[in-house]
């Protein structure tokens, strides 16, 4: 359990349940008050819908409105984004909410699901769009394969191995002894 005091906030967005995983495996870990982000209007279930309109969204820079309200974000000192990639990039809900809020002062800790490909640009986004807060090191894992039916992975004995790897992260990190 958590040395730390202060009070944590983790936001994540997901799809299909991998980065939510991480976020609980991080609650479990550090404690805190978990956010999933929903947005006003929702994506299309289907995959390549989504896809389509996630790569639409990001030539357009469009920020998609937020259905998620954080009340009083002032009261957290330390922020978890857990976000997966799209599109190679932090999906365009995940920009919204680092855009409504101000981070400023605030530790704000990455981490990320992907289909094998990496985090892309999604961490220095996140650091980009936090420039007056400190942005550690992020935790990244490979999660489902949505594009070839692979769908929620964190269970059995991949869940083990991530946790395991989550907490090595977090002891380096300090927020873990």
């Amino acid at each position: 359990m958590s040395q730390t005091h202060e009070k944590i906030l983790i936001v994540y967005l997901t799809r299909t349940g991998n980065t939510e995983a991480i976020a609980r495996m991080i609650q479990d870990e550090v404690g805190g008050d978990v956010v999933n982000l929903q947005l006003e209007s929702p994506y299309p279930g289907d995959y390549k819908e989504q896809v389509d309109q996630v790569v639409n969204e990001n030539a357009r820079n469009y920020l998609p409105p937020l259905k998620t309200v954080v009340e009083d974000l002032q009261q957290y000192e330390t922020i978890f984004v857990g976000t997966p990639t799209w599109d190679m990039q932090l999906p365009p809900p995940m920009k919204s909410f680092l855009n409504v809020y101000d981070f400023d002062g605030k530790t704000v800790i990455p981490s990320n699901t992907n289909a094998g490909y990496g985090v892309g640009s999604s961490f220095e986004t996140i650091k980009e769009l936090c420039p007056n807060s400190a942005v550690l090191e992020g935790f990244s894992v490979e999660g489902g394969k949505e594009r070839d039916g692979v769908l929620f992975v964190m269970k059995d004995e991949k869940a083990t191995q991530v946790k395991r790897a989550l907490q090595q992260w977090l002891q380096t990190l300090g927020l873990r002894s």
